[in-house]
């Protein structure tokens, strides 16, 4: 049929794939829906569903009502034990309605206890928060990308200047095209970055052990929060980074106000078209390559193919997506960040694992990690 929007036919489809859609036709017919939420037997699963849907519909209500929280600093007043609704709202400078409302959206979502006597402690979730400062950085980074999300469509066409894509200041750079210039543009999302990198460090150290390599590089390893870990977790490791000047500057400053300058060799360059350093046994892109096209990250691979000793290992740790059944924190969430940002998105391990053995890399695998939500990884041999 010519003329039609109608996707060609790939093949035979499966039985299972038939099933599949045998079934979802029947769901989206109205009357079997009024049906099956009315029979014993099936309004159960007819009620999940909508839940389900409502669940996605409100997702943006829910997070600004974490910001609210995370803004009024709700958790730490509620530190100390459960208060009264009253002192709250005196302590949120907030009229007594707006506090009860706050209060019981943030019970609702796992935030806070509702005790007796219209008190109100830390919930589960709030007391998580707490426990992770970073979290309460990105929450309130998450205005940017919800003003890029005002019109998805728009985003989606590429008709948005979108407020991602200032934030990262490296955001519509092509191979080729020179570093962007000057320190400030890279202190805000340098700080952001550094303050989220110190548990995943941790998931990958823990699930990549450095015990017996010799000299470890970290390309684009921002303020050295990785580096560092990896000094203090194995000293016999020679631990650096490799990431632009201004960037390297800034690490050069953390590691000093840290004590960890004598233990972390800091490279500068540039690693979307300049060469490496050479004669490491380990090179590490923690979250990196999703940053990126696939024309600057097989020019990556490949410089970094040529840097590595031969036998030596590259790792890679990022949200991968991409696969059945894949992460929805991978497939939705990142890759529409990433759209946002202006260029990138996430691979599966099989994108990844083509783009590795293209650049000369074998025995790509694996590795489990702890929060792979946060950061699969993947380890890679120099042939």
């Amino acid at each position: 049929m010519t003329g039609t929007n109608l996707p060609a036919t790939i093949g035979p489809a499966s039985v299972s794939e038939m099933l599949r859609h045998g079934r979802n036709l029947l769901i989206a017919n109205p009357a079997f829906q009024k049906w099956a939420a009315s029979f014993p037997l099936t309004r159960l699963i007819a009620e999940r569903q909508s839940n389900a849907l409502f669940d996605i519909c409100s997702g943006f209500v829910y997070s600004q009502i974490l910001l609210a929280c995370v803004r009024l600093d709700l958790f730490s007043k509620l530190a100390g034990g459960p208060r009264p609704c009253a002192a709250v709202a005196e302590d949120l400078d907030l009229p007594f309605d707006a506090t009860q409302r706050l209060l019981r959206a943030a019970t609702a979502l796992k935030l806070v206890d509702a005790l007796e006597g219209e008190r109100y402690g830390l919930g589960e979730l709030g007391a998580a928060l707490l426990a992770n400062p970073s979290i309460s950085s990105f929450v309130e980074h998450h205005a940017l990308l919800y003003a890029d999300l005002a019109d998805p469509v728009a985003l989606l066409r590429g008709e948005t200047a979108t407020k991602l894509s200032g934030f990262w200041p490296y955001a519509n750079r092509k191979a080729g095209d020179p570093a962007p210039a000057g320190g400030e543009a890279y202190e805000t999302y340098s700080d952001l970055m550094a303050q989220s990198q110190a548990d995943i460090a941790e998931d990958i150290l823990d699930a990549f052990p450095p015990t017996g390599r010799r000299r470890w590089v970290d390309i684009g390893g921002g303020e050295g929060v990785f580096a560092s870990a990896l000094a203090i977790v194995a000293p016999e490791v020679e631990a650096q980074l490799f990431d632009l000047p201004p960037v390297a500057a800034r690490a050069r400053s953390a590691l000093q106000r840290r004590g960890m300058l004598s233990r972390v060799t800091v490279h500068e360059g540039d690693f979307v078209s300049g060469s490496l350093p050479k004669g490491a046994d380990v090179m590490s892109l923690i979250r990196v390559l999703h940053d990126h096209d696939d024309e600057t990250v097989r020019g990556l691979l490949a410089r970094i193919h040529e840097a590595l000793d031969p036998g030596g290992t590259l790792l890679i740790a990022e949200p991968m997506g991409g696969g059945a059944g894949s992460d929805r924190v991978s497939d939705a969430y990142f890759n529409f960040y990433l759209l946002a940002m202006g260029r990138g998105r996430t691979r599966s391990v099989a994108e990844l694992t083509a783009l590795l053995e293209a650049g000369g890399f074998s025995d790509v695998r694996v590795v489990p990690s702890r929060r792979p939500m946060l950061a699969n990884v993947l380890v890679a041999q120099r042939v």
